[in-house]
This record gives structure tokens, C-alpha cells and sequence, in this order.
């Protein structure tokens, strides 16, 4: 295969003849004949040839224009007639998908429709036009992804006109799935219906929104429904600050303290403990209260934990919570 095969990137084909121009000039044709695409045989002769004038794509500020012979065959085993595809070219546009494609990138990448028109000499309409269909495509690729085993949902702010946004997300990729508009069962309900795969989603993780739960419980039946680590510490900490308000309403008026109480003991400064200690020594019952839900919290914010790990933390973690119970 010559260097300008390489150069053009198009599998099948023969370049017959290269010219520099204002632009460069590329005459090919087929490499060979093709099966028939109706019936797969092999007997297909020549009817006629057309010629096709493509623009592919840069190489520097020179544009690189693609004279294609474009043969038309006729089967003699099925009677039927077709034209000779090429990968990456489709039929009556007059440019490749890498030329297209590659003005899709920089317009999306910032690059204005006027700059564009001037760098790659086509109109700001057809711009346009090639952009919207890039996306269109993307949106019908993403619209086919089956939903992960392990999805994650929360609600999220969009704008005062719009409101809130459902986002779903992929955590064991990593990877945002998808944005739907609304956060209740009605907005949500035509887009979770026509949800693919959703019945193989095993794991649900989302906040402590009954909406939410009812969502999960009725269009993802077979998911395990778990509250994220956030929510859970929150909940905690709230259960522990009723609980104060209750033994000390005094002690729970104070901004100094409440804003110690509500941390983590772990990240507290050696100064901010010995405030916090010598408050907690003349309240024995509170300062018991305190370091289990210190310790609670260090179990639900563990994150590296594989099954061996998780197996040894279980029996000190069961014995916290029969703690609690009494």
C-alpha cells in the first residue's frame, strides 16, 4: 500500500493519479470488485461508472479533494443492480464522514461556524447541519446503553424555569448514565418505562427520599435498595443532636460547641479536642454518647474495604448497634 493510501485512510481503495493544486487532488477507484449485496455471488460485471467529487480532508492549509470512480454493477446470478460502497463514505453527500467529523470536533471544540467556513470552505449552514447530525447520533447511541447493575440516583438544581433534574449514574464505572428532567414518580415515569435493562439493575444507592424508594421499588424490582454513606452520617449526627438537645439544652445553644459536636473527632485540631473534652468530662452519659457515634461514623465512612476486611469489621460493628438498641 503506497504512503497516500495511508494518507487517506479509506480501506479499498486504488489512488490513480494525485495532483497539487490550490488543493490537493486525488483520483481512486475500487481496489476490486465486490460480492453482490443482495444475494453474495460472485458473478457481477460492470454496468456503468460515475464519478464522485468528495471533500476528505485537510493536510496542512490544503484541502484535500477525493475524485472517486464509483462503478455500478449488475449480478448476473440474482438480476439485481448496486453501486460499490465505501467504508466511511455514504451515498449523495459530498463529503467523507472523517471531513465531516472532523468539523463536528472543532465546532464543538469552540471553533466558530464563520471560522470554519473560512478553513474548511463550506457554509455556515451546512455547519449547522452536519453538527445537529452528529448529535442526533450521539443521543441515539446513548439512548441504547442498557442501564448498569449498580446505579446511582440523586436530584440536583437545573434552573428556576426547568427545576430539579434526575441524574443517574454508573458508580461502578465512575461515569454520569444520564440527566432526565423532574424528580417525581409522574415526570420520571414515561422515561423509566422505556428504561432498557432496567430489571438487571441489582444495586440502587440514592438518599433517604421515600419518592426515590418508591421509584426504585417499582421499576427496578429486582435492585437492592442501599442509602449512600452522606445521608446515613447525617441521619446520625441528627438522632445524636436531638439527643443533646434533650440531656443539655444548655450546652446545645453553645455555636462553639455544636460546630465540635458535629464533626468528625478525627479531624478536630489538639486544641478543639481539649475544649471538647473538658466540656464532655462533666457530662459522663453524653461523652459515652459521643464516642459511639464517633464510632459509628468511622464504620460508615470506610471506603477501602474488600470482603476479608468487611468480615472482621462485622462482628464490632453488630455489637455497636446492640449498643444502641439499649
Amino acid at each position: 500500500m503506497s504512503p497516500i493510501d495511508f494518507i487517506l485512510g479509506i480501506p479499498g481503495l486504488v489512488v490513480h493519479a494525485v495532483k497539487r493544486m490550490q488543493d490537493i487532488h486525488v483520483w481512486a477507484g475500487p481496489r476490486k470488485r465486490p460480492a453482490c449485496m443482495h444475494c453474495a455471488g460472485e458473478q457481477v460485471r460492470v454496468k456503468a461508472t460515475y464519478q464522485r467529487t468528495l471533500k476528505h480532508t485537510r493536510q496542512g492549509n490544503q484541502l484535500v479533494v477525493l475524485h472517486l470512480s464509483v462503478p455500478k454493477y449488475h449480478c448476473t446470478d440474482c438480476n439485481r443492480y448496486f453501486r460499490h460502497r465505501f467504508a466511511g463514505i455514504l451515498p449523495r453527500l459530498r463529503a467523507t464522514e472523517t471531513y465531516r467529523l472532523e468539523v463536528f470536533e472543532a465546532h464543538d471544540g469552540g471553533v466558530s461556524q464563520r471560522k470554519l467556513t473560512h478553513t474548511h470552505r463550506i457554509g455556515s449552514a451546512t455547519v449547522e447541519r452536519w453538527y445537529q447530525s452528529f448529535i442526533k447520533r450521539r443521543v441515539s447511541e446513548l439512548s441504547g446503553r442498557s442501564c448498569p447493575q449498580v446505579l446511582g440516583i440523586d436530584e440536583h438544581f437545573f434552573t428556576r424555569k426547568k427545576g430539579y433534574a434526575t441524574t443517574l449514574v454508573d458508580l461502578k464505572n465512575h461515569k454520569v448514565f444520564d440527566v432526565v428532567l423532574g424528580r417525581s414518580e409522574a415526570s420520571l415515569r414515561s422515561y423509566l418505562k422505556r428504561l432498557p435493562g432496567r430489571e438487571n439493575v441489582r444495586v440502587i444507592v440514592m438518599d433517604l427520599s421515600e419518592t426515590y424508594r418508591r421509584i426504585a421499588r417499582q421499576y427496578f424490582p429486582n435492585a437492592m435498595i442501599v442509602a449512600d454513606r452522606f445521608h446515613v452520617v447525617r441521619l446520625v449526627n441528627q438522632h445524636f443532636m436531638k439527643l443533646w438537645q434533650q440531656y443539655d439544652p444548655e450546652g446545645r445553644k453553645n455555636r462553639g460547641l455544636l460546630s465540635l459536636m458535629r464533626r468528625h473527632h478525627w479531624k478536630l485540631s489538639a486544641v478543639q479536642k481539649e475544649n471538647l473534652h473538658q466540656y464532655l468530662a462533666q457530662e459522663p452519659v453524653l461523652r459515652a454518647l459521643y464516642f459511639a457515634k464517633q464510632q459509628l461514623n468511622g464504620f460508615l465512612v470506610m471506603k477501602s474495604l474488600n470482603r476479608k476486611r468487611a468480615q472482621k469489621m462485622m462482628r464490632p460493628f453488630l455489637a455497636l448497634i446492640a449498643q444502641f438498641e439499649q
